[in-house]
């Protein structure tokens, strides 16, 4: 299957700023079972974008704007084509355990056992860990399965209840939350209590007119992978109760949100900004002529026409207006 991913991001300023250093972090991963055919970025106003790959082979975009600007807008477009997903089994031999700690014991798997800003343990999590009987038994996969599905029925799927750097204990006080809380939730109780390697996801994923996601299509997405033995690194959605497959498109991965945002940046002046995202994943069976542009619903050219329009500029204030305001100031 092949998608094409169109991702627009729009900062608006109260006031103009003088500059805005940014970076992204929406270029499809090239790995597993999915490649990256072609990626490209546009920045609006316009200036020279780099790039680099981190520590764990994301595709880092930045940029510098030095000049004034009332907005930024950044549309990322790419093609990827995900080859059908391995069918996961539903258990595993019962030495899974001890395969699975030789393989933590051989490895480099540190980073996604220890706690990180997200996921640190809190009473509220040791609260549910035990409401969800959660602990090494079975085998691994089995258990995985099943937490999985106690998420997902535990939690409710809202959109805006939480913010990027809520702490896990806002959607555990509530029981409600998006994505990003339901894979900091899981991602913190399987490194304490079941002592498995697990990495945060941050990426795309297509909703079909037969899937029952209840997970937002207009948005990024976010589930968890856990390293398995004979597997190796198996994703878990815990918001759709779904194990990760070719309807999952990865951009980044890390140890919680905070390694991966699709946008992070500052901007120099004294203004407040507005944030607009949307995004549209559209599918095909057959890959697109890579010598030719992706076609472009209409829909989109107008959302993208409108979110580069320049802000109207404020009205001229009279002569009696600016002494007015002068003599409030003073």
């Amino acid at each position: 299957m092949y998608y094409s991913i169109r991702h627009l991001t729009k900062f608006l300023y109260s006031h103009p700023v003088s500059e805005s250093m940014m970076e992204t972090r929406m270029h499809p991963r090239t790995d597993h079972n999915q490649r990256c055919l072609t990626f490209h970025l546009s920045v609006s106003p316009r200036c020279r974008v780099f790039s680099y790959r981190d520590h764990l082979a994301n595709q880092v975009h930045h940029f510098d704007i030095p000049g004034q600007h009332g907005q930024l807008v950044i549309v990322a477009e790419s093609l990827v084509e995900v080859e059908p997903a391995v069918q996961i089994p539903s258990f595993l031999a019962p030495e899974a355990w001890d395969d699975l700690d030789e393989m933590v014991r051989q490895g480099d798997y540190g980073e996604m056992l220890f706690p990180s800003t997200y996921t640190a343990p809190t009473p509220m999590l040791d609260e549910l860990a035990k409401k969800l009987e959660l602990r090494r038994r079975d085998d691994p996969l089995m258990v995985m399965h099943e937490l999985n599905r106690k998420l997902y029925e535990y939690f409710e799927y809202v959109p805006q209840s939480t913010k990027v750097d809520s702490p896990i204990d806002d959607a555990l006080g509530s029981r409600r939350g998006v994505c990003q809380d339901f894979a900091h939730i899981a991602i913190a109780l399987i490194r304490s209590k079941l002592q498995i390697p697990c990495r945060y996801v941050s990426g795309y994923l297509y909703h079909g007119q037969r899937d029952l996601d209840r997970s937002a299509n207009s948005a990024t997405h976010a589930w968890v992978e856990v390293l398995l033995p004979q597997l190796g690194w198996v994703g878990f959605d815990p918001t759709n109760w779904l194990v990760a497959g070719d309807r999952h498109i990865r951009t980044a991965i890390g140890c919680d949100y905070e390694d991966v945002p699709p946008t992070h940046g500052i901007f120099r002046g004294d203004a407040a900004s507005e944030l607009t995202v949307a995004v549209q994943v559209t599918p095909s069976e057959e890959a697109p002529a890579l010598d030719q542009e992706l076609p472009v619903p209409e829909d989109w050219s107008m959302l993208v026409e409108k979110a580069t329009q320049l802000p109207e500029p404020a009205p001229k204030l009279s002569r009696l207006q600016q002494l007015m305001a002068q003599q409030q100031q003073q």
